[in-house]
């Protein structure tokens, strides 16, 4: 029944359901903000596309790491997804909630301020009707005790007594009106006061009382929805977790260790022991008495340079890229050249199958010249037969290449006997003629090209006799 505390009491709930707003909106800023520096951390770490760390991701340290970015990134975007349903189901529909308790607790304060105001109204008029009635009473006494004095009084004219009781009748007839008057004002505001105090204030405070029920309930349920909604993404964050820990358990070191020695072995011997040479007997016989040449004097040795022993740690020039891959090492570069063969190869596939299908199609059309000009497809098949014949020849080329790095060259054979089957008019390539001429000896100096800085060349030596070659050389 205190109108001040209820009005308190239901301000103060609307002021705890719009704090609670304003910390949830700040609870995402800080999710937004983090999912924002998590993105931020994940892509100054990701390796840039072409880069040397993505070349590197082959291993599995480094492809972990690459798994556990993309986890993180995962991560930030449950993060903003917790932020997004936050301020969608908690504070946009808590605001627009606070908005219509605020029109519906003026309403109701409205209302009972107006009953109060009512009421009030009724007692002023019920004051105003009692004081009137006491005031009249009053007159009317003073008026009847002078007419009975003036009836007393000898001395009075009969026209004065008549005149006082006149007087007197009236003044108990208006105080009689007053009293009637005062009796009606009271029945009215002891009926309003009643319907005020059983009747009106009562369903005043209930729905006041309803009203901040609701909030409350409201306001609870926007509690628990605060946890469900970051415990409904928390089954994606563990799996992010599970990738992390997933990413942890599949670093192979031993397999690192093999990815590189694949990588970069370079197939060259190891180097053989140094000769003692006996400067103390005047001459160091490198080859047996019945060798050709002119031995080698002292002084011839001491001038001679050696090759330096530790080009295994030396750091070298790295030579110019060449179209053989020369520059590498021998068994990089037989990689290097397999996997060349490898996709010239999957391309002359390709051209030998549109070839052939072309040949089928050209056969269709001049079986059924309503389905098309066999003449029109001339184009197709010269460019197509261009292409098979310069595949073929990079292929001999590279196939040639390999087989004097020491590889095999298999594909040149493979792929003539596909098109003696498919295409009569190509000439298909023996492996015996699967060298170029004059591409081994390049290929076998480019091999060493890299190696160069590790070995000072020798004082060239006179001629000890002559050969004749069995192959026609260059």
């Amino acid at each position: 029944d205190q109108n001040d505390v209820i009005d308190k009491h239901t301000q103060s709930g609307l002021d705890l359901v719009d704090k609670y707003i304003k910390f949830v909106k700040e609870r995402t800023e800080i999710e937004q903000s983090y999912a924002k520096q998590l993105r931020n951390l994940t892509k100054k770490y990701s390796p840039k596309r072409g880069s040397k760390e993505e070349q590197e991701c082959r291993f599995s340290s480094h492809q972990s790491f690459l798994d556990i970015l993309n986890e993180m990134n995962d991560y930030a975007g449950q993060r903003e997804l917790i932020a997004e349903n936050m301020m969608m189901n908690i504070c946009i529909e808590l605001t627009k909630y606070l908005q219509e308790l605020k029109q519906e607790r003026k309403a109701h304060l409205l209302e009972a301020k107006k009953a109060q105001q009512t009421l009030e109204n009724t007692f002023k008029q019920l004051d105003y009707s009692k004081k009137r009635f006491e005031r009249e009473w009053k007159e009317a006494e003073k008026a009847a005790q002078y007419a009975e004095k003036t009836d007393q009084d000898i001395n009075a004219t009969k026209a004065d007594v008549e005149k006082a009781k006149q007087q007197a009748h009236m003044r108990a007839h208006i105080a009689e009106e007053c009293k009637n008057d005062y009796a009606a004002q009271l029945q009215k505001y002891n009926k309003e006061q009643n319907q005020f105090y059983f009747t009106d204030m009562p369903q005043i405070f209930n729905k006041l009382q309803d009203m901040d029920e609701r909030r409350v309930r409201k306001l609870s349920q926007t509690y628990v929805l605060f946890a469900d909604t970051e415990r409904h993404v928390m089954p994606i964050i563990g799996k992010c977790l599970e990738g992390i820990t997933r990413a942890g358990t599949n670093v192979n070191e031993k397999n690192d260790s093999l990815v590189l020695i694949e990588q970069h072995k370079s197939g060259f011997e190891r180097p053989a022991d140094l000769d003692f040479e006996d400067y103390s007997q005047g001459i160091n016989r490198a080859s047996s008495d019945s060798s050709l040449g002119t031995p080698k004097g002292p002084m011839e040795m001491l001038g001679k340079k050696k090759s330096k022993p530790f080009g295994l740690f030396s750091k070298k020039s790295k030579p110019a890229a060449t179209e053989d891959f020369g520059h590498l090492p021998p068994e990089q570069r037989r990689k290097r050249l397999q996997q060349k063969i490898d996709d010239i190869s999957k391309e002359l596939q390709k051209e030998l199958d549109q070839s052939e299908a072309l040949g089928k199609m050209k056969d269709v059309y001049e079986k059924n010249p309503q389905m098309g000009d066999p003449a029109s497809l001339a184009p197709q098949i010269t460019q197509t037969t261009h292409n098979i014949e310069k595949l073929r020849g990079e292929l001999n080329k590279y196939e040639s290449w390999l087989a004097g790095a020491g590889g095999r060259g298999d594909a040149t054979l493979r792929y003539s006997t596909h098109s003696l089957n498919n295409n009569g008019g190509h000439n298909a390539y023996s492996p015996d003629g699967a060298q170029s001429d004059g591409s081994t000896p390049d290929a076998s100096q480019a091999i060493y090209a890299e190696f160069d800085d590790d070995f000072e060349e020798e004082e060239i030596s006179t001629p000890i006799g002559q050969c004749t070659a069995l192959y026609n050389f260059p």
